[in-house]
């Protein structure tokens, strides 16, 4: 039985802040194909094209032929569990601060024999188990055996909790929550078990339709917050970001229009303000603080969630200048990423496919709902995944992508 996660007390601010410690890094160059697919929420190991013999750990030959033609490919995970162990004590400081760490072996039904990090929630030896790949904390992608069946509080697993960012007993902050994806994922995050969400608005004048109702919910708290301005994002920083567990930047500007389409360079300078510069902003106030407490306690600072777009991999011709901006964006989300991998803190970046919004109204369906994207950046949160691909549209683009960039960037020009 997992013991449910009890509600953390209130921090004693006379007490040091734990420093983030992460688990050894190093990985090989063919290890890291295993993060890549972590990184998805994918477990894929390698497989000899030659022998289809499949590889654990990762190699740069196969170990039946030697031959180098090894792929990775998508595995179930399904095998025995043959023997467990429980780490009472390490000489590696991240932990030797978390035992007692359990560890299993397992045959997996593919063919190799891994050593996994052990889900308490696994039944004893012998039993049959999942294994599935997710990041730690030092963003390398480990091996995690679960029970075949879904078990009472399986989240609330110490190993599980930390490799994932959920919601629960932590406090988020929204940027924007005028939207409507803003406010599905205030809402989204509150079903999640969010202690507390901040909502940022600017322009208070201009109300929104459902800004009300937000408002009169119980674990919403209203922070002024206008990223074209740094004097707000300074001052609103200096109140909460000491305090701020998830970060989900939802604020944008979005124009359709390319470049020939219309003179002058105001649209795009106001859609570079608020998705690239209002980015920068953001990670300059708040990443510092976030950074320093990704090991404070069960709840610690844990996930900033960028809601990017599927056109920042991709131009859009008819949405040009907007998807240069967000292309831009995700540019300095992955220099964040790498700032803030030191302190534990999981960026995700959210590439959604067209939204259904006034922006994209003259676009041909599917369209993503509102809600649809919120439920995507929770699952990723409880999965602890780096790159969300919501809807159809950004899944096709993914595919089309890895097949032919070139193909792709032809077709969306015609």
């Amino acid at each position: 039985m997992i013991r449910p996660l009890a509600r953390p007390r209130r921090k004693n601010p006379a007490l040091r802040t734990r420093q983030p410690l992460l688990p050894p890094g190093a990985r090989s160059r063919a290890a890291l194909g295993l993060t890549a697919a972590a990184a998805l929420g994918r477990f894929e190991l390698q497989v000899c094209e030659e022998c289809g013999a499949v590889q654990y750990p990762p190699r740069e030959i196969c170990h039946c032929c030697l031959s180098g033609a090894l792929r990775w490919r998508e595995q179930s995970g399904l095998g025995e569990l043959l023997s467990t162990t429980v780490l009472h004590h390490s000489h590696d400081p991240f932990f030797r601060e978390r035992v007692p760490w359990r560890l299993g072996l397992v045959r997996l039904d593919a063919g190799p024999t891994v050593v996994a990090h052990l889900h308490s929630g696994c039944r004893p030896v012998p039993s049959r188990v999942r294994v599935g790949v997710r990041l730690d904390k030092s963003g390398q992608g480990v091996l995690l055996a679960f029970p075949l069946d879904e078990v009472p509080n399986m989240a609330d697993d110490p190993e599980l909790r930390e490799m994932t960012c959920d919601p629960r007993f932590r406090k988020a902050l929204v940027t924007d929550g005028k939207t409507g994806v803003g406010q599905a994922l205030v809402r989204a995050l509150i079903g999640a078990g969010a202690d507390l969400v901040w909502v940022g608005y600017a322009e208070p004048w201009k109300r929104q339709p459902g800004f009300a109702e937000l408002e009169a919910l119980p674990q919403v708290a209203l922070v002024p917050l206008d990223l074209t301005d740094s004097r707000s994002v300074k001052e609103t920083a200096a109140e909460i970001a000491g305090r701020v567990d998830i970060l989900v930047n939802t604020a944008e500007v979005h124009r359709a229009h390319g470049i020939a389409s219309r003179s002058g360079v105001e649209s795009a300078r106001a859609e570079m303000d608020v998705n690239y510069f209002g980015l920068l902003r953001l990670a300059q106030e708040f990443a510092p603080a976030m950074r320093a407490r990704g090991a404070d306690g069960a709840s610690s600072a844990t996930a900033w969630v960028n809601v990017l777009s599927i056109y920042a991999l991709a131009n859009y011709p008819p949405h040009g200048t907007f998807s240069a901006s967000k292309a831009a964006a995700l540019s300095l989300s992955q220099c964040l990423r790498a700032e803030m991998r030191p302190g534990g803190i999981r960026v995700i970046n959210v590439f959604p496919g067209p939204i259904d919004d006034e922006w994209s109204q003259t676009l041909p369906p599917p369209k993503l709902s509102a809600a649809a994207l919120a439920k995507s950046v929770i699952r990723a949160l409880e999965d602890g995944v780096e790159d969300v691909y919501p809807g159809e549209v950004a899944e096709e683009w993914l595919a089309r992508l890895r097949e032919s960039p070139k193909t792709l960037e032809r077709e969306l020009s015609l």
